[in-house]
């Protein structure tokens, strides 16, 4: 049956101003039941409609095979608590191990929900109103018959020894208890029992969503009357433990940085002895440089001393250089062919050049003569 009062009012400050991907409730009851709210003022999966979720609060500290099944929706409103919209109802959901969350991923287009926030303040109210059909399938009466009444309270056997325990170092941790529904203390306590559990965790291991929601559990138990004065200390020294955790990570973070900028250096500093190799290397070749300078000087000096035109020059050894080309790219056989060629040639201006030099050294007479 619903009730015209919702089971738990979630107000966010400030909530379009939110970066953060969600933002958690702290621990409610609802149907002897433990509960928190997820919401995601930029919607999940950044799809830009506003998602709420409702989950299963310390679901580890349930017994094997826990289920509980229920009807549930969502009403959201402005700071007047003028609603503005509401969710389909969720019927005959189950919440089990394998499900500990359910809700509307696009409960409403966020652009569309904020025209209707124009005057007043940026904040937003998240209600849920839940009906629950069962707890594990059972009634109270039979829950009873499978719990021992420990101190008021029907716990599990294998939860006996530690609520003994907790009442023998805190005995008027109860004394104030407003609940007096037997499924509903059983439900705060096992709130009570799941807190101490978390929090005797490593601080390592504790979430950031895990401690916020542990936070909330406390205020909880202590709205509902438990005097825990003595879970307070504890709690404070896991966020403290937890903050040097991050603290740590973030140092550790620091020094990695550091030698990755270490490495960089290294590689410029090698680059740079690179550099100064090659520009010792060229200063080392300054002198052939010179060298090469100071010949083309001297060939140019004799250009000009001689009258030689050394473009002239250059262009035969050019023309040289590209019949050897040619005569290199020929046919083996016919090199062979021209060399032998210019051998006899070679030999008959020897000869020819013999007789000239033969004939210039007769006498005058002689030439007479012969004419």
């Amino acid at each position: 049956m619903w009730s015209q009062n919702p089971s738990f009012r979630f107000e966010i400050e400030e909530f379009w101003k939110k970066k953060k991907a969600a933002v958690l409730s702290k621990v409610f009851v609802a149907g002897g039941c433990e509960w928190y709210l997820e919401v995601y003022p930029k919607g999940d999966l950044a799809d830009n409609h506003l998602s709420v979720y409702l989950h299963v609060a310390n679901p580890k500290s349930l017994r094997v095979g826990w289920k509980r099944n229920i009807n549930f929706y969502f009403t959201v409103l402005n700071h007047r608590n003028i609603e503005r919209c509401r969710s389909k109802i969720a019927n005959n959901t189950v919440f089990d191990a394998k499900g500990k969350a359910w809700g509307f991923r696009k409960l409403h287009l966020l652009s569309k929900l904020k025209e209707k926030f124009f005057m007043g303040k940026d904040s937003l109210i998240v209600e849920v109103y839940i009906d629950v059909i069962t707890v594990d399938g059972e009634t109270e009466d039979v829950i009873e018959k499978e719990t021992v009444d420990t101190n008021g309270f029907q716990v599990s056997a294998s939860q006996v020894a530690l609520v003994k325990k907790i009442f023998v170092e805190h005995p008027d941790i109860a004394l104030g208890l407003k609940p007096k529904n037997q499924v509903v203390k059983t439900a705060y306590m096992n709130v009570l029992l799941g807190l101490i559990n978390t929090l005797n965790k490593p601080s390592e291991s504790h979430s950031e969503a895990e401690l916020l929601i542990s936070q909330g559990e406390l205020s909880e138990l202590e709205e509902v009357g438990f005097k825990i004065d003595w879970l307070k200390p504890k709690l404070d020294n896991v966020f403290l433990e937890r903050k040097k955790d991050d603290a740590d990570g973030s140092r550790l973070q620091q020094l990695e940085e550091r030698v990755k900028n270490l490495e960089q250096m290294e590689e410029n500093m090698d680059s740079l002895k690179r550099k100064i190799d090659e520009m010792e290397k060229a200063k080392a070749d300054e002198p052939r440089v010179e060298n090469l300078e100071e010949r083309v000087q001297n060939l140019e000096v004799i250009e000009s001393e001689s009258g030689l035109r050394m473009d002239f020059l250059k262009s035969k050894l050019e023309d040289a250089s590209l019949e050897k080309k040619k005569a290199e790219d020929a046919d083996g056989f016919r090199v062979q062919q021209l060399e032998e060629s210019v051998k006899k040639l070679e030999v008959m201006v020897s000869v020819l050049t013999a007789k000239l030099d033969q004939e210039k050294a007769k006498p005058a007479s002689h030439d007479f003569l012969l004419l």
